[in-house]
């Protein structure tokens, strides 16, 4: 018998190839639709506030799009079945889009459908979705709001949204191929509360509660975002946030009638392009909490001045590059201090020019 292999050089290679393009990828510039059932409100606050960059190895990534790809052959075989798809919007076409909250929130439709076997008559959501054979039996078991509340939410957002009182929300099963169907009827209290939801997280200044304070905790642990909350195995304090715009004191997203998905500067007193947020200048200053190993104590014109949450209390401020603090302690700029830990803090001068 052949010798299996140990090195793939082919499959490597294409695993690095989705793991490159997904670097290269600009940040969701709006907080999804899809994901506004999430349990955790500070997971899509720090989210939306680009704090975090969600890391996937490349067998992930190309998981990701293998459900993607289901997507034209449901919508080949509903058309087969007599069944009217408008997967694009006939007016733009393009995908199907809906927006609220001054265009912070919004979500793409996978398609409208109408003709439906179950009700030829009346125009529906589609939501397409691929499950394991786990998930799948679950979801057979269960029903969609008790085994995917995420999925359950993300519906009723986009009904509420694109005025419509149906959905079909159907499954493919990646293992077998067997498919599953349930007809949604649009509850719009379920539909208000998202959309209340989405507000608070865009409208808030710091971040919400954690879920919870043990760091073992299933959701926790699993968690994109859980090195932001959290201590490590090593019983490091979590870490600063990542610099942007969005993590700055003087950036805030605008809510209005439009679906600009505005964001202004303090600073500037001028709008930042999707570009400029995730660049951010040299004046940038974090948002106080998203600094977890200190506590601000005073701050001035650029420059915010921090206590050490250890027990010899030292102090250091995060300052603009054009700003100097009034102070006699180390001067970080945001990019010196995302990389700093409370051991290294104090030790220079942070890259703060002389």
């Amino acid at each position: 018998m052949a010798e299996l292999p140990s090195h793939m050089p082919t499959v490597e290679a294409i695993f690095r190839s989705y793991e490159e393009r997904a670097r290269h990828d600009a940040s969701r510039g709006h907080l999804g639709g899809s994901s506004i059932g999430h349990s955790c409100s500070r997971y899509l606050w720090l989210g939306f506030r680009w704090a975090f960059r969600s890391s996937f190895d490349g067998r992930v990534l190309r998981l990701f799009q293998t459900g993607h790809l289901e997507e034209p052959r449901l919508i080949e075989d509903l058309r087969r079945i007599g069944v009217e798809v408008l997967d694009k919007d006939p007016e733009t076409r393009r995908q199907w889009r809906c927006t609220a909250v001054g265009g912070h929130f919004s979500g793409s439709l996978d398609a409208v459908l109408h003709g439906l076997p179950r009700a030829p008559k009346t125009w529906a959501l589609a939501e397409f979705k691929t499950h394991n054979a786990k998930s799948f039996r679950a979801l057979q078991q269960k029903g969609v709001e008790r085994h995917k509340p995420q999925h359950w939410a993300q519906v009723h957002t986009y009904m509420g949204l694109a005025g419509l009182e149906r959905c079909l929300y159907l499954a493919v099963c990646k293992d077998s191929d067997a498919l599953y169907e349930e007809w949604i009827h649009f509850d719009a209290k379920v539909h208000e509360r998202m959309l209340d939801r989405a507000r608070s997280i865009i409208t808030a200044t710091e971040p919400p509660p954690r879920i919870s304070d043990d760091p073992l905790y299933y959701e926790c642990g699993w968690c994109d975002a859980k090195d932001l909350c959290h201590d490590n195995e090593l019983g490091e304090p979590p870490r600063v946030a990542d610099v942007s715009c969005r993590t700055c004191c003087y950036a805030t997203p605008e809510v209005d009638d439009s679906d600009a998905a505005r964001w202004t500067c303090a600073q500037t007193g001028g709008e930042l392009t999707l570009a400029e947020q995730a660049r951010a200048c040299g004046e940038h200053l974090m948002i106080p909490p998203l600094v977890p190993w200190a506590e601000p104590v005073d701050s001035g014109d650029g420059w915010v001045l921090y206590q050490l949450r250890r027990k010899d209390g030292a102090r250091f401020a995060n300052v603009g590059r054009t700003s100097i603090a009034p102070l006699d302690v180390p001067q970080l700029d945001s990019r010196a201090l995302a990389a700093a830990t409370p051991g290294t803090v104090l030790d220079e001068n942070g890259g703060k020019d002389d």
